[in-house]
């Protein structure tokens, strides 16, 4: 298992979007979110910042795969139709990413 954590902002004008749409999610997202070995899926937000803190646990073997099947799965790109326009990435982003990874420094279980 591996644990994953991501970082993005949330556009303060957007930020109610993003709420309501998270307290329905579509019952094919989380189906293919599951799917593709991915437990333990949490988002936080952070205020006033509006910093969205995104962790998740990942079961599988081959993370690369499993993140292309979801991003080719047209619910979750529907989805994600929603959720990508209230969302500003960080400015100090790699080529092809949208959420910022973040390096793992401290676990205690």
């Amino acid at each position: 298992m591996q644990r994953y954590g991501w970082v993005i902002r949330v556009k303060p004008e957007k930020l109610g979007d993003y709420r309501r749409l998270h307290k329905q999610p579509w019952p094919e997202v989380l189906m293919e979110i599951s799917d593709c070995h991915i437990r333990n899926y949490t988002i936080f937000l952070r205020e006033p910042e509006n910093l969205l803190f995104g962790y998740f646990e990942y079961t599988g073997d081959d993370f690369d795969a499993d993140m292309a099947r979801m991003s080719e799965d047209p619910r979750t790109r529907e989805w994600w139709s929603l959720t990508d326009p209230c969302q500003v990435p960080l400015e100090s982003l790699e080529d092809g990413e949208w959420w910022a990874p973040m390096e793992e420094l401290f676990h205690h279980d």
